[in-house]
This record gives C-alpha cells, sequence and structure tokens, in this order.
C-alpha cells in the first residue's frame, strides 16, 4: 500500500516535473485547499493512468517514478474543472487517463511527451462531450479588473497549472517545487514572472493576466529547459517563455482551449532549435 501511496504522489509532483513524494503531497494539499473534487479528480485520474500502464506492462522504472501518473492527474483535474463531477465525467476521466498512458508510451519513444497526453485526451473528451450534447462547459467568472496585480498573476500562474485559481495553492506549488530543487522553483518564478510581462507589454488582456493564464505555461517551459551546464540556458528558457504566450494568445484568438499544449509546443521547438545548434557546432 505504502509503494502505491508514492507512486501516487510522484506522479502528482511531475506535473511540474518534480520526482519527490513530499513535494506530490504538497501539491495534493494545495489542490484539496481550493478544491475537494480538483483533489478527487487528481487522485482518481493518478491511479487509474498509473494502474492502466501496469496492467499493458509499460516500463516499471518510469511507473514507479510518476511518469504515468501525472498526465491522469490533470486530465482528472481538467474533467471536473470544465464540466463538474457527476457519473458521465467519472466515466470520462477513467477513459481519458486511460488513454493518457498509451499516448504517453508512444510519444515518449520519440521525443519527450511532457502534457502532451494530458493535452490530447481532454481535448477528445471535451469534443465526444460538446459534441453528443452530454454537458455544456462550465465558464469560470472572471474577476473585472483595470489594474495589474503582480502578485496574483505570479501566484496563480503556478496554480493554474492544475487549474487552481488560488494564491494560496499557488503558494503551496512554490513551496512544493523549492523542497525538492530551488533551482526548478526560482525557474519557475521566473517564468510566470516574465509570462505575465510579457502579456502585459503586449496589451493581453488584465483579467487574464492578473488570474495567471499567461503564466502558468510559461511556469513549465522554464522548469522544462533549465539547465545550470549551458550558458545558452537562460537565453532558450526566455525564449521559450515568450513563445507559450504567444502560442497561448493564439489559441485564445481561435477560441481552442489552450490546456498546457502551449508549453509543450514551445518546449519542443526550443529543443528542435538546440539539437541543430549542437549539431552545427
Amino acid at each position: 500500500m505504502k509503494k502505491y501511496v508514492i507512486i501516487t504522489l510522484r506522479g502528482i509532483g511531475q506535473v511540474f516535473l518534480q520526482n519527490n513524494t513530499l513535494t506530490g503531497l504538497i501539491f495534493l494539499i494545495g489542490i484539496f485547499y481550493n478544491s475537494w473534487i480538483f483533489g478527487l479528480g487528481a487522485i482518481l485520474g493518478n491511479i487509474i493512468s498509473t494502474f492502466s500502464a501496469k496492467i499493458f506492462k509499460y516500463s516499471k522504472e518510469d511507473i514507479e517514478n510518476g511518469l504515468y501518473g501525472f498526465n491522469g492527474t490533470l486530465v482528472g483535474i481538467a474533467t471536473f474543472y470544465f464540466f463538474g463531477f457527476n457519473f458521465v465525467t467519472i466515466l470520462a476521466v477513467l477513459f481519458g487517463s486511460i488513454l493518457s498512458s498509451v499516448i504517453m508510451h508512444y510519444i515518449n519513444k520519440k521525443i519527450p511527451a511532457f502534457t502532451a497526453p494530458f493535452v490530447i485526451s481532454t481535448w477528445i473528451i471535451i469534443f465526444i462531450i460538446t459534441f453528443l450534447n452530454i454537458s455544456s462547459l462550465i465558464s469560470s467568472p472572471f474577476m473585472q479588473s483595470n489594474f495589474f496585480n503582480l502578485f496574483s498573476s505570479v501566484s496563480k500562474g503556478f496554480g493554474q497549472v492544475m487549474f487552481q485559481e488560488n494564491i494560496i495553492t499557488g503558494i503551496l506549488f512554490f513551496i512544493g517545487i523549492l523542497i525538492n530543487s530551488r533551482i526548478s522553483a526560482f525557474s519557475a518564478l521566473y517564468g510566470s514572472l516574465i509570462g505575465s510581462l510579457f502579456a502585459i507589454l503586449i496589451s493581453l488582456p488584465i483579467n487574464s493576466i492578473n488570474i495567471g493564464l499567461f503564466g502558468y505555461n510559461a511556469v513549465l517551459c522554464a522548469i522544462a529547459l533549465e539547465n545550470t551546464n549551458k550558458k545558452q540556458t537562460f537565453m532558450f528558457v526566455t525564449f521559450a517563455i515568450i513563445l507559450s504566450v504567444l502560442i497561448n494568445f493564439s489559441f485564445n484568438k481561435i477560441e481552442i482551449i489552450s490546456l498546457t499544449a502551449p508549453f509543450v509546443l514551445a518546449t519542443w521547438i526550443i529543443i528542435f532549435i538546440k539539437n541543430k545548434l549542437q549539431k552545427i557546432q
């Protein structure tokens, strides 16, 4: 039992690319602080995706490190976030979490999958539920504001990685990362800050900035690309952050729910560029 608890917590920690059980526990506390339903979704999605990977006999090491749990964690939260908690959405979490493990297995053979399995699985869930008119998307009301709130935007930039529009939850997420890695924590802080400031610079909606919607993808980009041994890291991270904001804005303009697709696409692009530069050098 203890082993499965550890794997589950590692899976939650891996949402921020942190392989640490205590970090995962603090993340889970942060989610439950904001919403017990989202907390339940995180656990349900994590367990389903992890056990499906075990049934499919995927890499034991990857499973134990939580790499088949974090996409399911996000699928569970996202499904309850967009459609509420009911019998249909529980079935959707079951389907989406299993699918995320399958997608993770195949994408990871060619390129780091990051949260792409979550994005693809959740887009499919949203399409099926809305196409069949089973349920409507739940829209969260915006707090109207004409003034930029730096503290709110940066802290919620952490929280929004897991759909948590809550300052305390965002702070707990930062603490959780800090416990595992100071470099990751301050890289993430830089990501959320620069993502928000760049969004201000190009005049994106203040309300969206203040609730962290242009910071959370930047947070993940900064963590994924941080590398203390490379002189070019700062430049690559900054470029990925800016790119993630532009991609996020583009998705919003064409009315596609972006999820963490901007993070995945921006990071893949930077990895491709880095690989090309290394070959030239």
